[in-house]
This record gives C-alpha cells, structure tokens and sequence, in this order.
C-alpha cells in the first residue's frame, strides 16, 4: 500500500477555508497527484483540508471523500491560552538549539511540551492513525505494522490534512519522538506532498519506506506559494 499525505492549501485560519492562493494550489496539486493512481480519499474534517480535497477529487472522479476526524489539525499552548505560545516548531528548534536530545522517549515531559495541548493531540492522532491504519490490512505490533491482507493487491490512497497532524503521523509509523520530528520534517510548504509505502506481502511486519517527503515542485508554477513562516505552522 502506498500513503500519500498531503497539507491543505494556503489558508485563512479564521474562516477554516482556502485563500484564492490555496484554491490555485489546490487545483494544481490535484493535477500533480493524477500521475499517482490513487483509489481512495481521506480527509481531515476541517474546511481548509476539504477544499484542498475537492479537486482532486472531481478531476480524478473518485468524488467520495472519507472523512478521518482524528486527523483535525493540533492545536498548542495551554488550554485557557491557545495559541499564545507553545508552537511545537518553535520549541522543537529551540530545543534543539540548546543542544537537548530530541530524541528522548521522555519528550513529553520536557516544560515545553507537559503542560501543552499539542501533546495531547498528537497522542489523540496517533491513536487515531493506528486504528486506522489497522482498517486498511496493517496492524500494530510493538514498533512496526504487520499487513494483514490477504493478498498483495497494490492501493493508494490519498490523505489531505495538515502540517501538525501530518507530522503526529509520521512521527507514529516511523517510531520518531514528536519533537524530533518537527525538526526534522521542519515547516512544509502548502499542499507539499510526502508518500509512503507500506510491504504489501500478507503477513509481513515492516514500518513503511519513504518514498520521497515534502515534494513541492508542482509549486513551482506561482513561486509565490511556495514558502511560509515557522509563526504560520499553527495549520
């Protein structure tokens, strides 16, 4: 199985919903992702994340869209204070910087992350993308995913979400402490696209390969879409 992650487009956080930008984002993502193959969309619910879904799937005329609610994008900071402080970027990297191993299991123990909504909702995701995951022929067990299908049948699937959501899930499959995830995967750019594949062989127990991760060259199209602020990773 191959999962094709995808980030919504350029956003208008306040109204949940795609700035003319994203919409032209949109529309050539879906182009690009028309050379994959894809047999199925998930999306998260939210509406940024939906319209980014729509084109692709009228041009591909798949037309369904599953929604996968756990995939909501994270939010950060203290309960009464969201979003004042507590970026998991900015913490990731200046943790980093300060020379903290962020690769810790204990991560979410460290100040910047204990007391921060974020944490709870990467664990929320994770939980999420394993059930998940488990529906689609690949179950859990201990750090990788054994496929239980019954035959080695190829699928891609697409999954449109967000930079907090989709770096919780990938920080789950490739067994990757959440904060060394985001500094590593950093902040991506709208509508980039990362693809895993799963081992097809029923009853083989692997974690996916990374095809390839942050590809953002169909943007290349309106240079202007291309890049974002490490302040804008709220989505």
């Amino acid at each position: 199985m191959r999962l094709i992650l995808v980030r919504h487009g350029d956003p208008n956080y306040e109204l949940d919903c795609l700035t003319e930008l994203g919409h032209r984002q949109a529309k050539v993502v879906a182009d690009r992702l028309m050379e994959e193959g894809i047999q199925k969309i998930f999306c998260s619910p939210q509406g940024r994340a939906q319209q980014t879904a729509k084109p692709f799937a009228e041009l591909s005329g798949l037309k369904e869209i599953e929604t996968l609610d756990f995939m909501r994008e994270i939010r950060f900071g203290k309960q009464d204070e969201l979003y004042m402080a507590g970026n998991p970027w900015v913490c990731s990297f200046g943790l980093m910087h300060e020379g903290v191993n962020l690769q810790d299991p204990e991560w979410q123990n460290f100040p910047d992350f204990a007391e921060n909504t974020a944490t709870v909702d990467v664990n929320a995701v994770q939980a999420g993308v394993d059930g998940w995951l488990a529906t689609l022929g690949y179950r859990r067990e201990g750090l990788y995913y054994r496929c239980t299908n019954e035959t080695d049948e190829k699928k891609t699937y697409v999954l449109f979400s967000h930079g907090g959501s989709s770096t919780a899930l990938l920080s789950r499959v490739f067994n990757i402490p959440f904060p060394h995830m985001c500094a590593m995967f950093g902040h991506v750019p709208h509508t980039c696209i990362t693809s895993l594949r799963f081992d097809r062989n029923p009853g083989a127990l692997a974690m996916p390969i990374l095809e390839y991760s942050v590809d953002a060259r169909h943007l290349n199209v309106f240079k202007e879409g291309m890049t974002g602020s490490v302040e804008r990773a709220q989505s």
